[in-house]
């Protein structure tokens, strides 16, 4: 009889919604960081049913089931770093802050507000829950137009970019990456902004449209590699890298325009 050889990995969680298509939400997470040899526990807030033209319709679960899901991972596995994605509702956010509060292990919140297809993904109640959730948060990872409804700052530059990191900073996140993405422009410049200052990533921009799942990929990169160790900045840094090389070989996948490649080469 064969003995076993086990092998030990990193763990990470991601709380967040299902999409029906694959391409973001929970199984871009978990994809994401089987692709960096993570492996990923889930926290599901919500079922959505959608795919590459958009969201059809979505289905918040009840808080208490949010909660029994935190709890079973959190009292079986040593998870090494945590994301949010879809919280979807002022008491999940609470939910989630509440628990963020009592944990060691970094937290990236990647405040996800609206789909890249346009469809709202957040009860507009609970953005200002946001606030809270931001202070127990390693690292925040918001576009564009997420950091304006969060700071009230238009992002359009990279001056006014690194108001809106430094803005979050002073809602209580550790550090913010105010990501480039939604920012016309050849390149995609996505600033890192710490109390030591602002560090820039940039990349050059993709003719494509298939960026569905790409803040999901990006947030739960960075996760990824938080929990197998890097450092803030070498993790965001990799992370950035391997979200440029996914949108260059997406997936041409369904009938909009196809989905970021998860499983690309880290």
């Amino acid at each position: 009889m064969k003995a076993p050889a086990p092998e030990h990995r990193p763990i990470a969680l991601t709380i967040a919604g299902s999409d029906s298509g694959g391409g973001a939400g929970i199984q871009a997470d978990l994809a994401t960081f089987a692709a960096h040899d993570v492996f990923g526990t889930t926290t599901i807030t919500a079922v959505t049913a959608q795919h590459t033209r958009g969201v059809e319709s979505s289905f918040v679960l009840p808080s208490e089931e949010v909660a029994a899901q935190l709890e079973a991972v959190l009292g079986d596995f040593d998870v090494g770093a945590a994301k949010t994605g879809m919280l979807a509702t002022t008491e999940i956010v609470d939910l989630v802050t509440e628990r963020a509060s009592n944990v060691a292990f970094p937290l990236v919140v990647d405040p996800v507000m609206v789909a890249t297809t346009g469809d709202r993904l957040l009860d507009e109640a609970a953005e200002t829950a946001y606030e809270a959730l931001i202070a127990e948060a390693a690292l925040v990872t918001p576009n564009a137009d997420e950091a304006e409804v969060l700071t009230g700052i238009a992002v359009e530059d990279d001056a006014s970019a690194r108001d809106a990191g430094e803005a979050l900073l002073e809602l209580g996140a550790d550090a913010a990456l105010v990501k480039g993405g939604h920012v016309p422009g050849e390149t995609v410049r996505d600033h890192l902004v710490t109390p030591e200052g602002t560090t820039t990533f940039e990349h050059e921009r993709v003719d494509t449209e298939a960026t569905h799942g790409s803040g999901c990929t990006l947030a739960a990169a960075i996760t990824a590699r938080l929990a197998r160790g890097e450092d803030l900045e070498g993790a965001v840094g990799g992370a950035t890298d391997f979200l440029a090389r996914a949108v260059e070989h997406h997936y041409d996948v369904g009938h909009g325009p196809g989905a970021v490649n998860h499983g690309v080469d880290r």
